[in-house]
């Protein structure tokens, strides 16, 4: 079996494995042995395309295998990798493994949340490694769908309301995305009368006509984009986060989100290109709106977990508007900014979930002097904290710093302007960053109940200390993983910058 197939069969066997255990136990040790399984597969996958790159047979993807799935509309399952990709899967790989070591605790229908969990997890797994538009979008459903059931069933607050907004808005999404995919492979032909084709690699070597980049590329940008929380369609994401159980935020804000920058850049930039030069100072006005809007937003909160879905709506804005600037160097920097706010991301509400447990609320007005209580919570959050403003050392600097410097490349004034207001979000998020930590953890305990809560258990220091390790290393040590991108961007950037 092959590395990339394998990340989909781990998954399933997984999933057999709980409902074949007998008590809530077996289930929690079920589920994360098989993601804890999946994170070394995803681990494993680094170091195979390591040595498939320095062996020197690296193209333009590798491990790729393609078989015939529904001949009448030649649609396959085709599978491959580059750089950017594997940098996503492993992103997956340890927040999934993360997020169900965070859902320790979980009581009711153990079974039924592991398996939504793990079922999400395994669309994320697959929209990553497919080259098919086709299975691209099946697992881009796969990945959405179980959202309704872990905030409907499993959520709190206005769990219904937020669980059928996110899922009525990504349907919508993925209504337009279908119809730019199916518009894709009506124009795929490579010559009159030839065969139509899904296969995103097939349709790259064909110059679309500018016509159909125009009326297509609007549809599958705006569809992925609202998955990334793109204004002003992002309204989904805040109400979204604040019912999700813990697990359940971790994913949605750690990996879900970035499906939606990753198919913004795969599909709908690379597939087309003109349009997108074309229309980009659209989207780059409205994810410079998401930057500065979504840190105002993140301001003005009190709700733990509202402040952090404001902040990543600001974040992914941060991403999509790297992917417009249309260099190597921006590009870069919006892939190191996934992973990077995938991981602080994870982290923070992982914490707050954690916070939530011992003090019973997250309204930031009735927490206060918690770093003398629960000292190694405390000290993580103040570390999510710092990545997320942008303090060197940590995985937030690398990645802001190099999209900001991607963007300068651009001279003209619109350019330039632009990019000083989304630089303005870094002020913003140090405001309200700081804001909350002095509020919760520094100064007296405000509340005398406070005074019996015990710190972190093991299960939580193991998903903290492996989420702060992983900010860490790519704030310290940043080339390789930037290395193993770039290599991956020459067919794109290519593409956007014809010669």
């Amino acid at each position: 079996m092959d590395i990339l197939t394998l990340l989909l069969v781990i998954p399933l066997l997984t999933v057999i494995a709980i409902l074949l255990s007998r008590n809530n136990n077996q289930v929690r040790i079920s589920a994360a042995v098989g993601t804890g399984v999946q994170f070394i597969q995803t681990i494993n996958l680094i170091f195979a395309y390591l040595s498939e790159r320095n062996s020197g047979n690296i193209d333009e993807m590798v491990f790729t295998k393609s078989v015939l799935w529904f001949k009448t509309f030649n649609i396959y399952y085709s599978v491959g990798v580059d750089g950017i990709s594997v940098a996503m899967i492993a992103l997956t790989g340890i927040v999934t493994f993360a997020g169900v070591l965070a859902s320790w605790k979980v009581i009711n229908l153990q079974k039924e949340f592991f398996i939504s969990l793990i079922v999400l997890s395994t669309g994320v797994f697959g929209f990553f490694i497919s080259l098919d538009l086709f299975t691209i979008f099946l697992f881009f459903e796969l990945a959405v769908i179980p959202m309704y059931l872990l905030i409907g069933i499993w959520g709190s607050g206005k769990k219904e309301y937020s669980a059928m907004k996110l899922t009525l808005m990504l349907m919508g999404a993925s209504a337009l995305l279908l119809v730019g995919i199916l518009g894709l492979y009506s124009n795929s032909a490579a010559t009159a009368g030839g065969p139509l084709t899904f296969n995103l690699l097939e349709i790259a070597k064909l110059n679309l006509p500018i016509e159909v980049q125009r009326i297509f590329f609007p549809m599958v940008f705006i569809g992925f984009g609202v998955l990334g929380a793109l204004f002003p369609f992002h309204t989904w994401s805040p109400d979204g986060h604040s019912s999700a159980p813990t697990a359940v935020s971790m994913l949605h804000a750690g990996v879900l989100m970035k499906m939606g920058g990753y198919g913004c850049l795969r599909v709908a930039m690379y597939l087309m290109p003109e349009a997108a030069n074309e229309m980009g100072w659209i989207f780059i006005i409205l994810t410079s709106i998401s930057i500065v809007y979504g840190a105002f937003g993140a301001i003005v909160q009190k709700d733990l977990k509202y402040i952090n879905a404001y902040s990543s709506v600001s974040h992914c804005g941060l991403v999509l508007f790297a992917i417009l600037m249309m260099n190597t160097t921006a590009i870069n920097g919006s892939v190191i900014q996934m992973i990077s706010h995938g991981l602080m991301t994870a982290l923070f509400f992982a914490l707050i979930g954690m916070i939530y447990e011992r003090t019973h609320t997250r309204d930031i007005r009735f927490m206060g002097g918690l770093m003398k209580v629960m000292p190694f919570l405390a000290v993580c959050y103040m570390i999510a904290g710092f990545a997320s403003l942008g303090l060197p050392g940590l995985s937030g600097f690398v990645a802001e710093m190099t999209i900001f410097v991607g963007a300068f490349m651009h001279t003209d004034t619109f350019h330039r302007v632009v990019t000083i207001v989304a630089c303005s979000s870094i002020v913003i998020t140090a405001v309200y960053i700081l804001r909350v930590v002095g509020t919760i953890l520094l100064g007296p305990v405000t509340d005398e109940k406070f005074n019996s809560i015990t710190d972190a258990e093991w299960h939580e220091k193991a998903v903290t200390v492996m989420l702060i390790v992983a900010i860490a290393g790519i704030g310290l040590a940043p080339f390789w993983l930037s290395d193993i991108i770039t290599q991956s961007l020459g067919a794109i950037i290519l593409k956007l910058n014809p010669l």
